[in-house]
């Protein structure tokens, strides 16, 4: 009885420190030890929801939209500069460097320039996700690609099979775990990126109702808003888990 029950307490422990701090926080909010401006209750969050229903699922639509364009926008350019930057050595020395001194700077201070020089529509945000999608995906193919076994390199070559067999027929299978890697830091990069971008002006996103709701010292709706990017990006990788369980198998069949 008590080794079922510690093996149940093993299997959900993380689920049960959330419920413990959920209940603490709760608590805390009760008794006023903390003010309702700094940190709202759980159950204060959970009204605004409720009640802002129709705006969070409004600007969410919005977000995702433009988070969706600019992450299918940058697996695409990211595949692409990889096996480019694989074939071509001296294309990898000049761009690699580059894309690290990208990375380098915060996003917060690419997107107003960005902004300056695009505007106030979707093309700076699209331009800043692709941005901070295209790099963790391409650093992973590549990685994937100096992975592969020498030995079969060898013998593709040996039995006159031309770059875009080996391409096809190897790299690639071989390379997927470490693409889906880079995918799931891209997709959370995506949705972040996006709400970010939206903090500098636009009229509908998640990012612009965050700033609405702070004007109006609405905090527990802000606090939603952050609990709902999270949500997100976390269902966002989980899609990404589902994908790669499914599209290796069928690779490697």
């Amino acid at each position: 009885m008590m080794r079922n029950l510690k093996s149940i307490m093993r299997r959900h422990i993380s689920l049960l420190g959330f419920l413990g701090v959920l209940s603490v926080w709760q608590v805390a909010g009760f008794l006023q030890l903390l003010p309702k401006f700094i940190l709202p209750t759980p159950l204060e969050i959970l009204q605004s929801f409720v009640r802002d229903r129709e705006f969070l699922w409004y600007h969410s639509w919005a977000t995702l939209r433009v988070a969706l364009l600019g992450l299918v926008l940058g697996v695409l350019i990211a595949c692409i500069m990889a096996v480019l930057m694989d074939s071509l050595s001296w294309l990898n020395d000049l761009i690699y460097p580059m894309m690290v001194v990208v990375q380098t700077i915060p996003t917060i201070a690419i997107a107003p320039i960005l902004v300056l020089w695009l505007g106030y529509g979707i093309l700076p945000k699209i331009v800043l996700i692709i941005l901070t999608t295209t790099f963790p995906i391409i650093v992973s193919i590549l990685d994937g690609f100096r992975h592969c076994d020498k030995d079969m390199l060898t013998l593709f070559s040996l039995m006159r099979a031309n770059p875009w067999q080996i391409l096809w027929h190897f790299k690639i299978p071989v390379s997927l775990p470490y693409f889906y890697a880079g995918l799931r830091v891209s997709v959370s990069y995506a949705f972040i990126t996006t709400v970010v971008s939206e903090w500098l002006g636009g009229f509908e996103g998640l990012g612009v109702y965050m700033i609405q709701s702070k004007k109006l010292f609405q905090y527990d709706t802000m606090f939603a808003i952050i609990i709902l990017v999270s949500l997100i990006s976390l269902l966002g990788m989980k899609l990404v888990d589902v994908s790669e369980k499914y599209v290796i198998k069928w690779k490697r069949t």
